[in-house]
């Protein structure tokens, strides 16, 4: 059957450490898993709604795929996928599956299962029953139990023709929330049918979750092996106002000489990465002779060498960055330039230490003559 999607990606996943939609999971962005699955199952045309700002890290997550096209989310949930179902193609009868991008392991047959459901019915979701006793409570101390007979856990994909979905979204009120397009077309009268759901199509809302999930990704597939590379750049000192470091612009009364943007630490932390593959180094893929990379932003280097990672099925464990300068201080940016990496990399804020020290007025750098940077970043790749 003929169907397209949307996948809503336009949250902040701060609950997850911030992006989680374009954190790699096994190798490659959380969202494109599901964006995969949707269109090995069919999928027609599918919408992801994003985020302001995240073309370009859309862009990335979905290299090499077609039949996809982005749109910007609204300030919520149902804004959001509101904004995806206009952007679809297609008749009122058309079937449309509306999809979380935290729900990364999704697989043909729950779509294959939810469409079959459609018919008849004005709408089909996965669910799973509520296993767990429920307890309420209150100032951390039970207050009652909730009987959990008939209550069940929705998950994503949602199934619905698009005009129903349409129109039942058009009759809510503005100030009438919802958690999902089910309870939008259950409160507009439609019918929505269960279809048995999957522990494994879980959504990563915590950063434990990952652990979880990375787990049964593993389960699937070839087991990883976990490796280290090392990497270290050095850049002297000239004229100039400001200095690239780690992502981020700092004020200064001199600059660092290079043929790119002489951001040290980015260059070492990239001939980590590359190490770690045994992909040699950042001179083999950016030649500094090549004057395509004069005054290059080093934040596309190291992009470079996660995505290499991430096409042979491995992923970014942690890195550890050490900048050595006598000037400028680093700490009172070091919390900016850990989220830059954090930001680069789809990794989480503790998985990313950004570290300065001095060499006691020793050497090129105790001279202030250069700066100089080390890395070191933990890979895991299929054995």
């Amino acid at each position: 059957m003929s169907f397209s999607a949307v996948i809503v990606a336009a949250g902040s996943g701060t609950r997850a450490g911030g992006s989680k939609q374009w954190r790699l999971l096994g190798g490659k962005p959380v969202a494109r898993w599901s964006l995969e699955a949707l269109l090995a199952a069919g999928a027609q045309e599918v919408v992801v709604v994003i985020a302001e700002g995240q073309a370009a890290a859309a862009a990335a997550a979905f290299s090499g795929l077609s039949g996809w096209r982005t749109v910007q989310g609204g300030a919520d949930r149902a804004a959001s996928s509101q904004a995806g179902l206009a952007a679809l193609s297609g008749d009122d009868f058309l079937p449309v599956l509306v999809h979380d991008a935290a729900r990364p392991l999704l697989a043909p047959d729950h779509v294959r299962r939810l469409l079959e459901a459609l018919d008849g019915a004005d709408g089909a979701i996965l669910a799973l029953p509520v296993a767990d006793s429920l307890r309420r409570g209150v100032g951390g101390r039970i207050s009652g139990a909730v009987d959990r007979d008939g209550l069940w856990r929705a998950q994503t994909p949602q199934a619905f023709r698009l005009g129903r979905l349409r129109a039942a979204f058009a009759a809510q009120a503005q100030d009438q929330g919802a958690t999902d397009e089910a309870e939008v077309v259950t409160r507009d009268g439609g019918v929505v049918r269960l279809v048995e759901g999957d522990p494994r199509l879980m959504k990563l809302t915590y950063p434990e979750d990952f652990a979880m999930a990375e787990a049964l990704i593993a389960g699937q597939t070839r087991p990883l092996q976990t490796r280290v590379g090392q990497g270290f750049d050095a850049h002297r000192w000239g004229p100039g106002g400001s200095v690239w470091l780690c992502g981020v612009e700092i004020a200064h009364d001199q600059t660092l000489i290079g043929h790119s943007d002489a951001d040290a630490g980015l260059h070492a932390l990239t001939d980590a990465v590359l190490g770690a593959m045994g992909d040699g180094d950042i001179g083999d893929h950016f030649p500094p002779t090549d004057p395509k990379w004069k005054g290059a932003a080093s934040d596309q280097f190291l992009v470079h060498a996660v995505e290499r990672l991430a096409a042979r099925g491995g992923r970014l464990v942690n890195v550890d960055v050490t900048l050595i300068c006598e000037r400028p201080k680093v700490k009172p940016h070091r919390q900016a330039m850990r989220e830059r990496l954090a930001e680069i990399l789809h990794l989480p804020l503790d998985a990313v230490s950004v570290k300065a020290t001095t060499m006691e007025k020793m050497g090129f750098t105790g001279r202030e003559e250069g700066l100089a940077a080390s890395a070191i970043a933990t890979i895991e790749l299929p054995a």
